[in-house]
């Protein structure tokens, strides 16, 4: 089952996902996109990993998430990936030629994910549109790969303000 939680910047996303892991009551493995380019990235980065319960295993991957996917997803288990638009960076600057195949095996690693994925994702499109190209192409590309992710979810969940909206499948418990 495949679950994308999609929200703005500190809408409580990423918070909402780890509840939805921790309440499922399986094995959870986090995969970890952040790369520490500054002193406050990697405060952030710290930060994440002492909130993260003790019994959760934790993978750094940068870049090589379908990879990783492939490796880590299990029936038993559930994946939490925070988050998708920090992979995309990472792959933008790493391998900018290499996006569009990159994205497509994202995708076809998530739908084909056996147990349950939770995938969190910043929504980037809601402000207006940035004024150099590499912004832009960010912002076009987490666009079109939340809509094709969107579009392979078994549910699809908005968060702000904390307060997370069920916008495709069934809420558990309705």
């Amino acid at each position: 089952m495949l679950e994308l939680v999609l929200g703005g910047a500190r809408s409580g996303k990423s918070r909402y996902a780890e509840q939805l892991a921790s309440d499922s009551g399986r094995e959870v493995h986090y995969l970890a996109t952040a790369e520490a380019w500054d002193d406050e990235m990697a405060a952030r980065i710290a930060s994440h990993r002492h909130q993260r319960p003790a019994s959760w295993t934790t993978h750094e991957v940068p870049r090589a998430l379908a990879e990783a996917i492939g490796m880590h997803a299990r029936t038993d288990r559930v994946l939490l990936i925070d988050c998708l638009t920090l992979w995309l960076t990472n792959q933008l600057l790493a391998e900018p030629d290499q996006l569009s195949e990159s994205s497509e095996a994202l995708v076809n690693a998530l739908g084909d994910a056996p147990g349950r994925v939770i995938a969190v994702s910043n929504e980037t499109g809601l402000g207006v549109v940035p004024n150099d190209a590499l912004s832009r192409r960010f912002v076009d590309h987490s666009g079109w790969l939340h809509q094709r992710l969107a579009a392979r979810a078994d549910r699809v969940w908005w968060v702000v303000a904390g307060l997370p909206q069920c916008l495709k499948g069934v809420a558990d418990g309705e």
